[in-house]
């Protein structure tokens, strides 16, 4: 029976691979040759070299969309999982009310990230008014903070729920016999919690991360960019250079700033996987 399992297992994989051939590998080469090509259709893509990675890593407004992107990235991944820890650390006391406040935080993560966008420019917009600040679209800082305001909203609750996971995987044994040996709570939280909990946050510190890369959808709906690019970030750079900029050049550049982005989210994932999961072993 094993033998023919083994034997006919392939079968079980022909769909799924053929999906993920058709419908992300050639695609992605597809993408990678029309980054060396001028185009604006793809029948008629004309090779021209390595003219558009040169072009695109001398535009201005990619350079500047990469350092937004990389503050914005960081900002998130300290502020998402250090609160989404401390909710998970509460939610896992023995509290009447955890189950209806666990629902509640895990809501924002439903609703769509354009749908989110607007809802934030309305309030951070009327509140900024009631301030006499300048509105989202003339203020880049009340952007930032605007993009880091609603992915925390958003993506706290998901976290949380990773992070309850592994605090209810920590074995109750060992917390009571480092008390009885004298350990206080934050020695037990150090010690053993975190250590243990690593898997948790090996996975939430890359959900993070790469979400704050690919962040588009928000960033279109809170800021546009606005004003002058300054809160502009990667993804709606490439977006901006591939549809919005007049001349068939833009095309060939705004795909290779498409590759690069990609080649770039991948290899900083790749790292922190790396590096996190190198302290799982140690644990």
């Amino acid at each position: 029976m094993e033998k023919a399992l083994k034997k006919y297992a392939w079968i079980f994989v022909l769909p799924t691979l053929a999906a993920f051939t058709i419908g992300f590998i050639i695609p992605f080469f597809e993408g990678l040759y029309l980054s060396f090509c001028q185009f604006t259709t793809v029948g008629n893509a004309k090779f021209i070299g390595i003219s558009n990675y040169i072009n695109a890593l001398g535009d201005p407004q990619f350079i500047q969309s990469a350092w937004f992107t990389i503050c914005v990235t960081v900002v998130n991944i300290l502020a998402i999982n250090i609160l989404a820890f401390a909710l998970a650390m509460a939610l896992t006391e023995k509290l009447k009310g955890t189950n209806f406040f666990r629902t509640i935080f895990f809501m924002p993560n439903l609703i769509g990230g354009i749908v989110l966008g607007y809802i934030w420019q309305i309030l951070i917009n009327g509140i900024l008014s009631l301030c006499a600040q300048p509105l989202l679209k003339l203020n880049p800082t009340a952007g930032f903070w605007g993009i880091i305001i609603l992915m925390c909203w958003q993506q706290i609750g998901y976290m949380m729920i990773i992070y309850i996971a592994g605090l209810q995987n920590v074995p109750d044994d060992l917390i009571e016999a480092a008390k009885i040996d004298g350990a206080n709570d934050w020695q037990i939280l150090w010690k053993i919690k975190i250590p243990m909990m690593m898997p948790s946050i090996t996975i939430c510190v890359f959900l993070t991360l790469t979400n704050s890369l690919k962040l588009f959808d928000q960033n279109l709906a809170l800021t546009a960019g606005e004003p002058s690019h300054a809160t502009e970030m990667l993804a709606m750079n490439i977006y901006n250079t591939f549809y919005f900029r007049a001349g068939p050049a833009w095309k060939g550049i705004g795909q290779a700033k498409s590759v690069i982005f990609s080649i770039v989210v991948i290899l900083i994932g790749f790292l922190q996987l790396k590096s996190t999961r190198s302290k799982e072993v140690q644990a």
